[in-house]
């Protein structure tokens, strides 16, 4: 596999991390018992991509909630999902050493997430590993959810790089085709998803389940 590049963007949840059980459970609770959606486990974790309020409205329909209620119902579940993800709070196998050895190359590094960004400091600072990264890209950040391009693209913007030049990391199709639409190559982590659902997408370099299969492929 090759990994030259001048800059790798990351995807947060699935990529970095593996705890979309952790959202799963957190919007099922949320979707089920609170708001009496009824929808199976199955169904609840088809519609998890995007921001919140897109979710909700993709259930529920436009306008069901006010603007106040989805901003209380979209904290409760981060908040919810922090408090079942905090004691189980790990990066992926290799994942350190990953950006490590891409800083000491000179490759620069950002993350282009759906996540708020609430929940992306949880994250790296829970990880301690904040200091990788030159830029972070949130749900706050853009209009459009992937697998628009707008993510990936203002991350390569904010790292004064080239799409062409950049290398994305995904864990999730819609995650591939939005690099796929912003130009830039894609290299898939299967925590979430098998290898034959991402046979449709010609911007994949290669698989892997961590990093710690990947970092001797850094030039």
């Amino acid at each position: 596999m090759n990994l030259t590049a001048k800059a790798f963007l990351f995807d947060l949840n699935g990529t970095m991390i593996d705890d979309m059980h952790y959202h799963k459970q957190a919007w099922y609770d949320i979707l089920t018992k609170e708001l009496g959606a009824q929808l199976s486990w199955e169904e609840v974790a088809r519609e998890m991509y995007g921001k919140n309020a897109e979710l909700l409205i993709r259930i529920f329909g436009k306008d069901y909630f006010s603007d106040e209620e989805v901003i209380r119902l979209s904290n409760k579940k981060e908040q919810n999902y922090q408090a079942l993800y905090r004691p189980k709070l790990a990066a992926l196998p290799g994942l350190e050493p990953f950006l490590a050895k891409a800083q000491q190359c000179g490759i620069k590094m950002g993350i282009g997430s759906a996540a708020i960004l609430f929940n992306i400091n949880f994250v790296i600072d829970g990880l301690g590993i904040r200091h990788y990264f030159d830029s972070i890209i949130g749900a706050e950040h853009v209009v459009h959810s992937k697998p628009d391009p707008e993510t990936f693209l203002k991350g390569a913007e904010a790292l004064n790089t080239s799409p062409i030049d950049c290398i994305v990391f995904e864990d999730a199709p819609k995650g591939v085709e939005a690099a796929m639409h912003a130009g830039m190559k894609c290299f898939v982590i299967t925590t979430m998803h098998e290898k034959n659902e991402f046979d449709i997408y010609p911007n994949i370099i290669g698989f892997a389940n961590n990093y710690e299969q990947i970092v001797q492929a850094i030039s």
